[in-house]
């Protein structure tokens, strides 16, 4: 029997991430398709769609700090994006969790030193236990020196609790540069997903990794 996303009649793919982690830069890199971008967190407060034909391109707004946005604000808008993802995770075929490779690790250690589970591993957690296909891209891997790419990547690995070598989940762990677009591994990994769903007229409907 198909899956219900194979019967959908729309699909999606979210973008998700700590704020100005780089997730509309990246969308604007696979696209070529203008999304707001800004230099303060925050900037993206609501589910921003990309849309063409059957194909659904959705920048979600960041989590953890946003510049200018009372608490209050920003409770409201942590729980409209847990609804929006519950809601649309019937149509939703990938989960792209973007994390800053620079300082995840520190930012996650921290968390953990003071007892609190850290908001990109709550957000991982989520989203596997809707079962969507998450994928995690690693931003801004170009400003780390290439002999420690590697530890780098292990690193991000162990912290959301995917065993390492990271090499060996190539459909799991990417390593990106959005800024500098170097992002032909996750436009692959997309590519294919649309693939997978015998629905290869949606490559053309939104210009991915062109």
């Amino acid at each position: 029997m198909a899956s219900p996303k194979k019967n959908a009649s729309k699909y999606e793919i979210v973008f998700v991430g700590r704020s100005n982690v780089g997730k509309s830069t990246l969308i604007r890199s696979l696209t070529g398709k203008p999304v707001p971008i800004g230099r303060r967190p925050g900037v993206t407060r609501r589910p921003e769609n990309l849309t063409s034909g059957d194909l659904i391109v959705t920048d979600m707004p960041g989590f953890g700090f946003m510049s200018g946005v009372k608490d209050r604000k920003q409770d409201i808008i942590k729980t409209k994006f847990v609804r929006y993802i519950e809601d649309h995770s019937d149509r939703i075929i990938l989960a792209v969790l973007v994390l800053n490779g620079q300082s995840f690790a520190e930012i996650v250690d921290r968390w953990s030193g003071r007892g609190e589970i850290p908001v990109e591993v709550e957000m991982y957690q989520f989203l596997q236990e809707l079962e969507l296909d998450v994928v995690v891209a690693v931003n801004k891997i170009d400003k780390t020196k290439d002999k420690n790419r590697d530890s780098v990547m292990d690193g991000v690995a162990e912290r959301l609790d995917i065993l390492p070598p990271w090499k060996q989940w190539p459909d799991k762990l990417i390593p990106i540069s959005a800024k500098k677009g170097d992002v032909k591994a996750l436009s692959g990994l997309i590519r294919s997903r649309i693939h997978e769903l015998g629905r290869d007229d949606l490559l053309g409907c939104i210009r991915l990794g062109v």
